[in-house]
């Protein structure tokens, strides 16, 4: 029968308990989710500061929806470049200290088109092997040299370099260097060395590319994300997680944004993100920048978290948002999973691809709106099921 990988493949996801399925969520915040009826502690969301609901946010939505409409109605090069979204992203560029500021629709839409425009044939790409699939997407398929060092191992960044530079058809033979990392990485939550890895773009007269997506609300006084740690050339955030909004950013310098504006097709032939989305983000960005007390909460609640959880139980420790509780297989991943379910805590299982084989794991995200009783409730039960 024609097309029977479709549902060949479905059923071999199934077999390898790495199959997934939507969940409707009737409500939700940074605390709680309901889902089927029934009301559960969320330590899933990617709402890491708890800004979604949030009144001056929704109203500065309805202001937005009023003043310019819900819709762009065009690309940004035709007529869906509105004033909202000039204003926003002037204060990214004040917030971010860049130059120019290019909004898109998503950051998987972002990253790949940074990696395309990035990767051309003269480009030579770096990209940390944790990298999101949408970095590794848009370098796979650009025109540029790829090679992907090995998780944070900077060490083994400069070598790649090193070696390239060394095997050079001629002296005169060009040699751009792109180095990309997450600023958080999504799945194990700890930081990339963006210090270090400025550094090394610097010395090699390269770019540091950094998909802020996790960092930015977060990381930084103002929350800055990465920007906060060192020189980065081209930062990427979304604005769907602590921003609580829709949409991306990429803040650069000018040459790059007048080359994405002629050359990006995911730019050129999109249509610009909703201007009221535009306005409600001004508003989302200038309480981030004020509201230190929300980065210092996710700081406190999961230092409690580190501190009760068993010795038996595999967390990867860092600073961020996101804590990774590794568990191994898929099925007892799963199991491990609905036993929290049926004692009222929604988490989902990490598995394969997203993770290596033999890592799946509990993706713990830790907000500004949850409670020190919550994360204690949690890592009871979590020593309860792990043991």
């Amino acid at each position: 029968m024609a097309f029977d990988f479709l549902n060949s493949d479905v059923e071999q996801q199934k077999g390898l308990a790495r199959y997934r399925a939507r969940q409707c969520v009737a409500k939700q915040n940074g605390r709680h989710v309901i889902i089927d009826d029934k009301s559960y502690l969320n330590f899933s969301s990617n709402d890491y500061l708890g800004l979604n609901h949030h009144p001056d946010i929704n109203n500065a939505l309805i202001e937005g929806a009023e003043r310019f409409g819900t819709c762009a109605s065009g690309s940004s090069l035709i007529t869906g470049y509105s004033y909202a979204h000039q204003a926003l992203e002037n204060d990214i560029c004040d917030w971010l200290n860049k130059p120019k500021c290019l909004l898109f629709s998503s950051g998987f839409s972002a990253n790949n088109a940074l990696m395309h425009a990035l990767g051309h044939k003269s480009c030579h790409l770096y990209l940390d092997k944790l990298s999101h699939a949408s970095l590794i997407d848009g370098a796979l398929t650009s025109d540029a040299r790829v090679k992907r060092f090995l998780h944070n191992d900077t060490a083994q960044l400069q070598r790649f370099i090193e070696q390239a530079q060394h095997k050079r058809a001629s002296a005169i033979d060009e040699i751009n260097n792109v180095i990309v990392s997450e600023g958080v990485f999504s799945m194990d939550g700890d930081q990339a060395a963006v210090a270090d890895l400025a550094k090394i773009a610097q010395q090699y007269q390269g770019l540091l590319y950094i998909d802020d997506a996790h960092s930015i609300g977060v990381i930084g006084k103002q929350g800055q994300g990465s920007s906060s740690l060192a020189s980065v050339d081209i930062v990427m955030a979304t604005l769907g997680k602590s921003i609580a909004t829709s949409g991306a950013l990429v803040a650069c310098d000018e040459t790059l944004a007048d080359y994405l504006v002629n050359f990006s097709r995911h730019y050129i032939y999109s249509t610009a993100i909703s201007p009221a989305l535009a306005w409600a983000t001004k508003k989302s960005i200038e309480i981030i920048k004020a509201e230190h007390w929300r980065r210092e909460k996710i700081v406190e609640l999961s230092e409690i978290l580190a501190q009760k959880l068993s010795s038996d139980v595999q967390l990867i420790k860092n600073s961020s948002s996101i804590h990774a509780i590794v568990i191994g297989d898929e099925k007892t991943t799963l199991s491990v999973c609905q036993k929290l379910r049926e004692q009222g805590i929604w988490l989902s299982a990490i598995r394969p691809p997203t993770v290596p084989n033999n890592s799946s794991r509990l993706r713990v995200t830790v907000t500004a709106s949850h409670e020190a009783k919550d994360i204690n409730y949690l890592a009871n039960c979590i020593n309860e099921v792990i043991k």
